[in-house]
């Protein structure tokens, strides 16, 4: 449900297209990772995996299970709550495991958080934190990274920014750009596998933010 309704409403906000590197594919069972720099990445993000046929689960902050409605469906479509800095916390990790051994793919955003920044521009993802490259050595899985770009046009900044944003982006439709690279395999210590997947993820990143004439796209080359 929450990939369609992605699929629905991103159009609306904003102009997505989507590229993929020559060859790449997400195999049933790949972790796919995401950079994180808006509210609105997850459904962008989405909207366009989606278009690729591929409807992941989805490792997201707790907090949003408590949003009604939205919790509720997040529940019953078997999506993960990551409770930071929490006991419950490894239990994520146990939950995305059982998800990749079913052959579900599952999208997890390594960042932590969102940019404290007011303004509307990109900027290389900011340090992975190791779930991701931990999640990797126990399932075996190949990653996937993903790249987007445009999602602060829609909305960023402090809370009057972000709904100001929400509310002019149908007026404005920025464009949004989301880039599949080609999957890996990590190796080597919990470290090593995390510098390969964010190099490999901000160099889809980077592909994004060239698409939309970024400045950020050429300073982080």
């Amino acid at each position: 449900m929450l990939s369609r309704l992605s699929q629905a409403l991103v159009p609306t906000i904003g102009r997505l297209t989507v590229t993929v590197d020559a060859g790449a594919a997400i195999a049933p069972g790949s972790i796919v990772a995401a950079n994180h720099t808006s509210l609105a990445d997850p459904a962008i993000v989405l909207a366009a995996l989606h278009r690729l046929d591929v409807r992941p689960i989805v490792m997201a902050a707790a907090g949003l299970w408590r949003v009604p409605l939205l919790g509720r469906a997040l529940a019953r479509e078997g999506h993960i709550p990551v409770h930071r800095h929490d006991h419950r916390a490894a239990r994520a990790l146990d939950l995305a495991a059982a998800a990749l051994d079913e052959g579900r793919p599952v999208l997890i955003y390594s960042e932590g958080g969102l940019p404290l920044r007011r303004d509307a521009a990109e900027a290389a993802p900011a340090t992975f934190r190791s779930g991701l490259a931990r999640l990797a050595e126990r399932t075996g899985a190949p990653v996937v990274p993903v790249g987007q770009a445009g999602a602060r046009r829609v909305t960023s900044g402090n809370t009057a920014k972000q709904l100001a944003g929400l509310l002019t982006a149908p007026v404005r439709r920025p464009e949004l750009h989301v880039h599949v690279g080609s999957p890996l395999t990590l190796t080597g210590d919990h470290a090593v596998r995390t510098a390969q997947a964010y190099g490999a993820v901000t160099d889809a990143w980077r592909t994004a933010a060239a698409r939309l004439g970024e400045p950020a796209a050429a300073l982080a080359a």
